[in-house]
């Protein structure tokens, strides 16, 4: 995901490329979702809020990272990617073999069609057709609540951060009782990932509060503007 500011959909023009090319929308259950193609770039906007393009990825793929290299060494970790995106996470999650199970929760249908056999499928076409990759459709304040499933790491990326979120359904997800959600799910040692476009101290508070352990922050530059933030935790317990 990224952050911009822009006067129609929220994301920087440039004139340069002309106006942006509405590929697809849709009216879903959330609201507006739209895919729109800006020079070379896919975008993906969501009721006018722009979440997220194809120009870098480094952010995703950081995202996934971090969470594996703060697990311990056990054998073939399970993790749960929330929000598909434009696939950056999933296909890097996709690409590392010491990955065992790799569920990928999205809430908008459209996204997922867009994957499957729209334009967005050249970037995760591989990754979806991995054997070790299933793709819940659900919405994941919801799924962390009701699954009886576990994983050992947990990669959020669903928001602009735990202070700009997408719904306000999602703010939930960052309060102790989705925190208290999130361990649920979690295997013990398991790893919390949660992107954000910037620090969210009082973030990092409610995690220690909630009984996560090892609260650090790490930051990504980003081409322009404050770096973004991932906050890793290990699970209470």
């Amino acid at each position: 995901m990224t952050t911009s500011h822009d006067t129609s959909y929220g994301t920087p023009f440039d004139a340069s490329h002309g106006a942006p090319e509405v590929i697809d929308r849709r009216e879903g259950p959330y609201g507006e979702v739209v895919l729109r193609r800006h020079g070379g770039l896919l975008q993906i906007i969501a009721n006018g809020c722009f979440l997220m393009d194809t120009s870098d990825g480094r952010s995703e793929r950081r995202l996934v990272e971090a969470a594996l290299g703060a697990l311990d060494e056990r054998p073939g970790p399970d993790v749960l990617i929330g929000g598909l995106g434009v696939g950056f996470s999933l296909a890097h999650a996709a690409a590392e073999p010491r990955w065992g199970r790799i569920a990928v929760v999205e809430r908008e249908r459209a996204i997922i069609d867009w994957h499957r056999s729209g334009p967005l499928a050249g970037l995760s076409s591989r990754a979806l057709a991995d054997p070790r990759t299933e793709i819940v459709e659900a919405d994941l304040v919801a799924y962390v609540n009701e699954t009886s499933d576990t994983y050992d790491a947990l990669c959020l990326d669903i928001d602009n951060g735990p202070e700009w979120t997408v719904t306000e359904g999602n703010e939930n997800l960052y309060s102790t009782a989705g925190l208290d959600a999130c361990a649920r799910v979690l295997r013990p040692g398991g790893v919390l990932a949660v992107w954000s476009a910037r620090p969210s101290p009082d973030f990092s508070r409610t995690l220690r509060n909630a009984g996560f352990r090892r609260v650090r922050t790490e930051e990504i530059p980003v081409a322009r503007g404050v770096p973004d933030v991932v906050h890793l935790a290990i699970g209470p317990g």
